[in-house]
């Protein structure tokens, strides 16, 4: 991220406690196949085999942990697109530093030139939290009309989703549980049939369904 970090209170955004998404999201989606299983597990064992002596950096763990995961939810089939390192700027209303945030996105799936999900990768070595802002400026900064917005951060250990609602003000975001991919085959599933639900739901919500 360029700039000074993002913080925020700064742009106003609040954490909506209420939001019932994530608590529920993955009452009704269908259980994985058994192909689907074995490419987790083998996920799980390149990652483990890569860190053996060192913390995989972001360029590793978006090969070897998001891309798998891209390509088992989906996402690199019609109808969606993938663009990566996308430049994006958040101006601030009344800000007296008068200096807008600026950075990448490392990941961005695009359905119709409307954003779908932004995934930020981070160093092993740092709580996946720590993405949480970089996130959050980069869907409030996205050049659309769509409201409903998703971001996902991992560091190749855990995962974490947010959803952001742009149509009140302030606008609210909500946070998942943090899934841990190493540890449990269980959490590593949720986080497939999650980016799968994410999917499901943009496309449901382009056509005008009720989701």
């Amino acid at each position: 991220m360029e700039g000074r970090s993002p913080d925020n209170n700064r742009f106003g955004v609040r954490l909506n406690f209420d939001d019932s998404f994530f608590s529920k999201w993955l009452d009704d989606v269908p259980p994985l196949t058994e192909p689907e299983k074995l490419g987790l597990e083998r996920l799980k064992r390149n990652y483990e085999y890569i860190s053996q002596e060192d913390s995989p950096l972001e360029e590793v763990i978006k090969l070897v942990v998001v891309s798998p995961l891209l390509d088992l939810a989906g996402f690199y089939q019609p109808p969606f697109l993938i663009k990566t390192e996308v430049g994006t700027t958040l101006d601030i209303p009344d800000d007296p530093d008068n200096s807008p945030i600026q950075g990448r996105i490392d990941v961005l799936i695009v359905q119709d030139l409307l954003w779908v999900l932004v995934i930020e990768s981070k160093p092993a070595r740092l709580d996946v939290t720590v993405g949480i802002p970089q996130a959050l400026t980069y869907l409030l900064s996205a050049l659309t009309g769509q409201s409903t917005l998703y971001g996902m951060m991992t560091n190749g250990r855990e995962v974490l989703f947010l959803k952001v609602d742009r149509s009140i003000t302030p606008p609210q975001y909500s946070r998942s549980l943090t899934y841990r991919l190493l540890e449990h085959s269980v959490e590593r599933e949720q986080v497939l049939q999650g980016l799968r639900y994410i999917g499901a739901s943009m496309q449901s919500t382009i056509r005008g369904d009720v989701y």
